[in-house]
């Protein structure tokens, strides 16, 4: 008994300073959004959508056309989605508003016309 107690005390401390370790990796300094590597170069966009095609709009969802299983969208990546579905000819136009995540914190996106700005 006295050994199962002291293996459960050592995995207790030692789950606890892992768990430490990762929140301070996910904490974030003055001036930085997660300072944790994979963050500090990742670029998440939010944004709405709308294409127009013959003077009828609809909803676009740029995440439909990501890779299986990824869902970091850069605003280059949104700039080649718009411009293949412009391209290809489902869509005339494409417009929406939305914000960009990255370390530099978060910025406003603006589709125009199929122009990222």
């Amino acid at each position: 008994m006295h050994a199962t107690s002291v293996l459960s005390a050592a995995q207790l401390a030692a789950t606890a300073i892992l768990v430490g370790w990762m929140l301070t990796g996910f904490t974030s300094l003055p001036g930085k959004w997660l300072r944790w590597k994979m963050f500090c170069r990742a670029r998440f966009t939010i944004i709405t959508l709308d294409g127009t095609t013959d003077g009828r709009t609809e909803p676009v969802n740029p995440y439909r056309y990501l890779s299986p299983g990824s869902f970091l969208l850069s605003p280059e990546r949104l700039q080649t989605i718009i411009t293949h579905l412009t391209g290809t000819g489902r869509y005339d136009r494409i417009d929406g508003r939305g914000r960009v995540l990255s370390a530099q914190g978060e910025q406003t996106i603006e589709v125009r016309n199929s122009v990222v700005r």
